[in-house]
């Protein structure tokens, strides 16, 4: 403690023999009059004699003091106080000067009186009395953090202790040592340690030959721009002329980089030619400065610094919804610009924590102004690191969250590994300028993966020594984006190279990769071209254009065999191109006869596949001739390789939930006729529309739901199922959908039919009419005009309403349900919100399988647990194919592909039930509960819970299936709700939100787990809040952004909303409010957060009710307010509290006729329990 102190003093006591001495106007304090609070006066006082005779300091108000003798007594031992008046002391007490730039005396005052009493006893000397004396207080260890938070740490606390003398108990005592814990160890020990993190981190970045310059000198906005202004200027001195920039013309920089959302601050950093510029009237001349050179990674124009602890401060315009400033850990800039934000957690916290604040941060508007410009996050708590793109808070999800890994897949979990790997230079500057991609189409920036990099690394380097090669990406981790760069990195990285062809086999399956390039590239610095016809991929060849075409085998094939004449100057201009082709499911796109035909016409190519599932001599091609059989023969070595082994151990995709349905007696399970029949078809359709309910996420809530796929062996019996579900749904079969089906979507099935059309040349008349009719029907859904001449326009908008990316197809009106295919959408078609795949035809082999499989189990939501499998064919064959096709992809392991089946779920299931009725064997059991016991609880709870939506996602469970279990639903919600109780008082017991070492012997309940069986309005209400921040965030360039959707729009979510009257009308009342300030004028409402001007809304609701009730009943609006936004079923959480601080007194003056005490005490009670349930639940448990 002695670095941290200025001085210190101790007194003396004036001889008791003198009677001059005492009884003066000075005043005298001894030890025993410490009250570890603030003490106002001295029992004795002495004469101007008595100070000069023992040579007394006056010690000035707001002084620490400690005792420093009689410490072997436990009352004594850590005494202290702070001085409420001027004051002579006796030789017991120790005043303490801290350094005022290093430590507050009130901050000082209330660390100690926490460890006092344990310094007393391990740091003071002498056996009698034991006592401390100057030498022995300089030793005493100390943590320290800012001085600023130092402020506020006793500013809390300080308020903490007026409230106790104010109303005379020390009832909430367990809260506030909970409270006082946590921050005591945040800004002692944690706060230490997460300094030390963010040092060790900084040192890591700036060490050796790295790049990256501490600037500790930046802390506030102000500095940021005034030191990037500073880097602009000496990179723009020539076009400046040597003159800087004035302050009006700064201006109109710094207007240029408030960017209204991430999304538009990655458009502007993608800049022109690799130039990222700002435009600048100076006079009659306009100046295009350079603001970062994409071309200048690790050098040239470039400027890395790193800055932490920076000031966030509160806006007025955040006030009432930000509570406080904040202060950033580690940031990244380039040129000036933040790039990488960066926050640390200690190993006692999860990154989860540090995931939250950044999400809070943005909710508050505090990553705007120059802050809009990142692009990145970081999170750690030390041993675990994952980084994210940058998105609103009601975009980010954390499972969108990446961790690293290396070449070989090993982790790189640890933050200064992840460090050395991801943040130097150049890595960290090319993941903003090289591995960020824009996706148009969903308005949003895309990070690319570790094992992606790698792969476009690897493609880079086997480029540069002429070599091709293939890449073996488990499918559903995001191939397509993947050779995206690394075709545009081709283009752009080697010179030699005239044409990068993207090439696809069929036909109307290019529609949404060609659509995704182009999402992708809108933004980029190449050109992504489709080609229409074989004239157009010919002209495009021709042209000296460096570019990126899309193309079909067909086309390509045509193209050589057909449409250029041999030796012509033409024909040799295209022979002698050096095209670099990247092929997309390369397994079965180019056969091993094309190939060499191709590679024969252009002798100068490279070749570059990408596949989920390669051809081994396990599962060769067809023998013909000496022609390759294998993927590896065809392409070459393996560049690089993620199994699904690996993606779905890094959360890069999900794992699969088999069920085989099929019937189980059929001796051989190869015949089919046992299927072709209605009622085998009816079977599977009451599978897929009754049984379905939490495959297909109808716990979500409307608009929230999932998609599913049904495939069938040929387009005849396609069209069969599509005609049996139309009379289903008309109500002309036997098979009937369920009323609680029906209630979540009373419009349940939408559904469509595609199919290539490959699968269908010959054409009859009878199939023309069929897919007529089917045309129809979609256009009378969807108000589409597709005729029979446009299936390719229909197949693609029929595969951007599947893939649900685009805001339009977010609404529930504008969603399907299920669609019905053959082969078409079973390879290469991204939905992440497809959740199940219902198969009624015989196993596929094992690439086509694991293939189809793919399309379920991309990451979505966190409902969206894994990809759903059901068969309804030969049970036995498609098991056996299954495990051997997973083998075969996954390194000769299932270990962590399938989740356990029925026979394992429902056993488990019975037993986590007859441990939560050890528990609590009714719900009511747990509200008086320990804490100890709660927390027991609280994790066989979360057991249950996560085996119970299990249970719950099989179509063999069926809800009568409870009675059998002896649980009913609504006692399972009760528990949740208590549950949900319990987690709060843990949460505050912990202080920190995390279970403390040594609270149990046994693993601690897992604090950021949220209930998987349980669904209640909340998700409603968010989907109606991201339909309204469509409509005041419209996408400016898209067809549908015209008044009338605009009003359209708004109609739906009227509708809604009406919906939402029905079960919630205080927060339907609110919402009917916005949206009428929104129909006035939605331009106040651009670029804000819909969800944050709710809960303000909400909160603004709640503070009215509370103010009314604490006016009438003279109550503590803050006591009232805590019970307001802690309350969940029935108990006020801190009822004693609030009956021991209404004033009866003022209560009964202001009152004609008062109730008796008594009657007042009750009613009161009363009457708050009643605005709790009616008034406040509504309002706090929505969202």
């Amino acid at each position: 403690m002695g670095d941290v102190l200025d001085d210190m003093y101790n007194g003396q006591t004036p001889s008791r023999n003198k009677s001059e001495y005492w009884n003066g106007n000075i005043k005298w304090l001894s030890s025993g009059e410490l009250n570890r609070g603030t003490v106002y006066d001295s029992i004795e006082m002495i004469t101007e004699d008595g100070q000069k005779s023992a040579n007394l300091r006056i010690v000035p108000k707001g002084t620490f003091i400690m005792a420093i003798t009689g410490l072997e007594a436990a009352g004594t031992r850590g005494n202290c106080a702070l001085l409420g008046f001027d004051t002579t002391l006796n030789q017991s007490c120790m005043a303490l000067f801290p350094k005022k730039d290093l430590l507050t005396s009130d901050f000082l005052f209330q660390w100690y009186r926490k460890v006092g009493e344990e310094y007393g006893l391990n740091y003071t000397q002498g056996t009698k009395q034991q006592s401390y004396n100057a030498e022995l207080i300089k030793i005493l260890p100390i943590s320290l953090p800012s001085v600023a938070e130092q402020k506020k740490i006793a500013s809390y606390l300080s308020h903490i202790d007026h409230l106790i003398t104010l109303h005379q108990r020390k009832l909430p005592f367990t809260r506030i040592l909970r409270k006082y814990t946590k921050i005591t160890k945040e800004t002692t020990q944690m706060s230490e340690l997460e300094r030390i993190l963010e040092e060790k981190l900084i040192e890591q970045l700036v060490y050796g030959d790295s790049q990256w310059t501490y600037r500790k000198d930046l802390k506030t906005e102000e500095d940021l721009w005034e030191n990037f202004k500073y880097i602009l200027e000496q990179n723009n001195k020539d076009r400046l002329n040597g003159e800087p920039l004035s302050d009006t013309e700064f201006e109109q920089v710094k207007n240029q980089l408030q960017f209204s959302s991430f999304y538009k601050a990655g458009e502007w950093l993608v800049g022109e030619n690799g130039k990222v510029q700002v435009h600048v009237q100076r006079d009659t001349e306009r100046l295009h400065l350079v603001v970062m050179n994409h071309e200048h990674i690790a050098g040239g124009s470039s400027v890395y610094e790193v800055i932490n602890q920076y000031e966030a401060l509160k806006s007025d315009e955040d006030a009432g919804i930000s509570e406080r400033d904040r202060r950033f850990d580690v940031t990244l800039l380039i040129n000036g610009l933040p790039m990488i934000h960066i926050e640390l957690k200690n190993k006692q916290h999860s990154y989860m924590e540090a995931f939250r604040q950044i999400k809070k941060y943005i909710g508050e508007g505090k990553f705007t102004g120059i802050f809009s410009a990142v692009q990145m996050f970081v999170v750690s708590n030390g041993v675990d690191t994952r980084y994210f793109a940058a998105a609103s808070d009601t975009e980010l999800n954390e499972k969108f969250m990446s961790g690293w890994v290396d070449r070989e897949n090993k982790p790189v979990s640890d933050y200064l590994d992840f460090a050395k790997s991801v943040l130097r230079i150049p890595e960290a500057h090319e993941m903003i300028a090289r591995y960020t991609v824009l996706d148009k189409d969903a308005k949003r920036l895309i990070l690319l993966r570790p094992y992606q990099i790698h792969a476009i690394e690897s493609i880079r380097e086997a480029s540069k020594t002429t070599k091709s090669g293939y890449v073996w990406h488990t499918t559903g981790s995001g191939k397509t984006l993947t050779s995206y760069k690394a075709t545009r990195n081709l283009l752009m990285d080697i010179p030699s190279i005239d044409k990068a062809i993207f090439l696809i086999d069929r036909r109307d399956l290019d529609t949404q990769t060609t659509m995704a390039f182009q999402a992708y590239a809108n933004n980029d610095s190449i050109d992504v071209d489709e080609t229409s016809n074989v004239t157009d991929l010919k002209n495009k060849l021709k042209s000296g254009d460096r570019q990126v075409i899309v193309t079909t085998i067909q086309k390509l094939q045509i193209l050589i065999s057909k449409r250029i004449i041999e030796d012509t100057p033409e024909y040799r201009k295209i022979k002698n191109l050096k095209i670099a082709f990247v092929v997309d499911e390369c397994h079965r796109a180019v056969t091993p006869k094309t190939k060499r035909e191709l590679e024969h016409f252009f002798g100068r190519s490279l070749w570059y596949g990408f596949t989920g599932t390669p051809r081994f001599p396990e599962n060769p091609y067809p023998q013909l001739g000496d022609l390759p059989r294998t993927t590896k023969d065809l392409y070459g070595e393996c560049l690089h390789k993620y199994t699904i082994q690996n993606a779905i151990h890094d959360n890069a995709v999900l794992g699969f939930q088999v069920e085989h349905n099929g019937p189980k007696q059929i001796t051989d399970e190869t015949d089919t006729s046992a299927y072709d029949n209605e009622a085998h078809m009816l079977k599977v359709l009451d599978v897929i529309l009754n049984k379905s309910y939490y495959k297909l996420g109808f716990q979500n809530g409307k608009g929230e739901t999932y998609e599913g796929l049904l495939t069938t062996s040929s387009i005849q019996l396609a069209q069969k199922y599509y005609d049996l579900l139309l009379r289903v749904k008309k109500g002309e079969t036997s098979l009937k959908i369920d009323e609680r089906i029906r209630q979540v979507l009373p419009d349940f099935p939408k559904f469509a039919i595609t199919y290539s059309v490959t699968e269908n040349e010959e054409g009859s008349h009878v199939n023309q009419q069929k897919m007529q009719r089917s045309l129809d029907e979609y256009n009378r859904m969807f108000g589409t005009k597709y005729e029979l001449s446009q299936i390719q326009s229909y197949n693609g908008n029929l595969n951007k309403r599947l893939a649900r990316k685009d805001a339009k197809f977010k609404s529930r009106n504008e969603q399907l349900d299920l669609v019905i295919v053959v082969d078409r959408l079973l390879t290469g078609f991204d939905a992440p919100c497809l959740s199940t795949i219902f198969i009624d035809r015989q196993p596929m082999g094992p690439h086509d399988l694991i293939q189809a499989f793919s399309r379920t189990n991309r990451i979505f939501n966190r409902n969206k647990t894994y990809g759903q499998i059901v068969t309804f064919q030969a049970p036995k064959l498609f098991r056996k194919s299954v495990d051997d096709a997973v083998k075969l992809y996954s390194a000769g392991s299932t270990g962590s592909t399938f989740v356990a089946d029925w026979e394992e779920v429902e056993p488990a299931f019975r037993k986590a039930l007859a441990a939560l009725r050890i528990s609590a064997e009714t719900p009511d059991e747990i509200a008086d509960m320990s804490l100890k016991e709660k927390k027991v609880f609280v994790k066989i709870f979360q057991n249950f819970d996560r085996l119970f939506a299990q249970l719950k996602s099989f179509t063999k469970y069926e809800d009568s299936m409870l009675e059998e279990y002896c649980i009913t639903q609504k006692e399972y919600e009760d528990y949740a709700g208590y549950y949900q109780n319990a987690m709060e008082e843990i949460r505050i017991a912990n202080g920190d939100g995390k279970d403390q070492p040594g609270d149990d012997e046994t693993q601690p309940a897992d604090l950021d787990y949220e209930l998987m069986a349980y669904s209640n309005t909340k998700i409603d209400y968010e989907y109606i809040i991201n339909l309204i921040q469509n409509i005041v965030t419209p996408d400016e360039d898209s067809e549908d952004s015209s008044p009338e959707e605009r009003q359209k729009r708004i109609d739906e979510v009227k509708q809604y909303v009406c919906e939402l009257q029905k079960t919630n009308s205080k927060v339907a009342k609110i919402m009917t409010d916005l949206i009428y300030e929104i129909e006035m004028d939605d331009r106040k409402f651009r670029g804000k957060s819909i969800l944050n001007i709710m809960e303000k809304m909400k909160y603004d609701c709640i503070d009215k009710v509370v103010s009314d009730f604490c006016t009438t009943w003279y109550a503590s609006k803050e006591d009232v307010m805590y019970a307001a936004m802690h309350y969940r079923n029935g108990k006020i959480p801190n009822e004693s509290v609030i009956k021991d601080t209404i004033n009866y007194a003022e209560y009964k003056a202001a009152q004609e006729k008062p109730l008796p005490k008594f009657k007042y005490n009750r009613r009161c009670i009363e009457e708050l329990g009643k605005i709790l349930d009616e008034e406040i639940k509504p309002l706090i448990n929505i969202a």
